[in-house]
């Protein structure tokens, strides 16, 4: 599995703390996704052997938590909230502005290869409705000028990476 160094160690490193070694495959799980961007099969079957588990033990937990990727997504992943406060503030136009901004649609990875655009359940911020989450960064009462912004600066900051 191709992942970094520093991530093996974490891997290594987390498994000492749990008594029972099963306890630890939503770390190591996320640790491979912040990594890797998403859970591979490979991924599946190592982190299986490394906690002495079956591949379809690992397997329930990446299927039943809607947290973890299956498929690789973007270099900026944008989360728009679509639960009540957001939908009756405009979540659903927000995402497709956001759609529209970068030429891609819900759960898809846009052609520039930068951003992948996600309807997402509750972002624990009603109060500032319509939210969206870039990376890990709650953008709040957001608008169609708010989003032409974001957009905007993801595209800039895409501009200077070499």
């Amino acid at each position: 599995m191709n992942l970094k160094p520093e991530t093996f160690a974490k891997i290594d490193e987390v498994i000492t703390h749990y008594p029972v070694k099963r306890s630890a495959t939503l770390p190591l799980l996320h640790l491979i996704q912040e990594d890797a961007g998403y859970i591979s099969d490979q991924a599946i079957e190592w982190v299986a052997a490394k906690l002495e588990l079956q591949p379809i033990n690992v397997y329930e937990v990446v299927t039943f938590y809607p947290m973890f990727r299956r498929q690789p997504i973007g270099r900026r992943h944008i989360k728009v909230c679509r639960t009540l406060s957001c939908a009756i503030m405009g979540g659903y136009k927000v995402c497709e502005q956001f759609e529209k901004e970068f030429h891609t649609h819900r759960g898809e990875i846009s052609p520039d290869g930068e951003v992948t655009v996600e309807f997402v359940e509750c972002l624990a911020s009603c109060g500032t409705a319509p939210v969206a989450m870039i990376d890990d960064e709650l953008h709040t009462n957001l608008d169609a000028a708010k989003v032409k912004k974001l957009a905007d600066q993801i595209r800039a900051e895409a501009k200077q990476r070499p």
